[in-house]
């Protein structure tokens, strides 16, 4: 069982990391004013409160979401990223976020092959989601596009920064 032991701390920072990496990326590659960015935020935080009550969530996610969910693993997840990402733009943003995705691709595939294609779809599926949350384009919401064609590449640039297909 790949678990928070199986990981170096700074391998496991970056684990912490990955989940809003994921987020960050779609939001940072169109930003779409406050209430699309709450309602993104609002599905990326959805996708880690049901790993933690799946009883089929991987391994690896389940350690991820717990330790997430303490002080120490927000603080830790939080304080990295602010470091990393203040002061970006958000094309600067969205390059950071899919190139950590692409050290953790990596690094799951190489230190817990037996969870790293669960855990990378995890991450795919949690910035699509982010994608999902709210309209792009249009005013007030009519006549805007579900995800928008910018999303839909980064998308892309994040399965393949995973490793993932499509």
């Amino acid at each position: 069982m790949t678990d928070k032991s199986s990981f170096t701390p700074e391998e496991w920072k970056l684990l912490l990391e990955s989940v809003m990496m994921a987020s960050l990326a779609v939001s940072a590659a169109e930003p779409s004013g406050l209430w699309g960015l709450l309602k993104e935020s609002f599905a990326g935080g959805t996708d880690l409160a049901k790993a933690k009550i799946d009883p089929g969530a991987n391994a690896l996610i389940k350690a991820v979401v717990a330790d997430f969910g303490t002080t120490d693993g927000r603080s830790i997840a939080r304080d990295d990223l602010k470091e990393k990402l203040t002061g970006g733009k958000p094309a600067d943003i969205k390059a950071k976020c899919v190139d950590t995705l692409r050290q953790v691709g990596a690094l799951v595939d190489s230190r817990a092959p037996g969870d790293a294609a669960a855990f990378k779809g995890w991450l795919r599926q949690i910035s699509q989601h982010v994608a999902e949350a709210a309209t792009e384009g249009g005013f007030l919401g009519i006549g805007g596009v579900a995800v928008s064609e910018t999303e839909k590449a980064t998308l892309a640039e994040i399965s393949g920064a995973l490793g993932l297909q499509g």
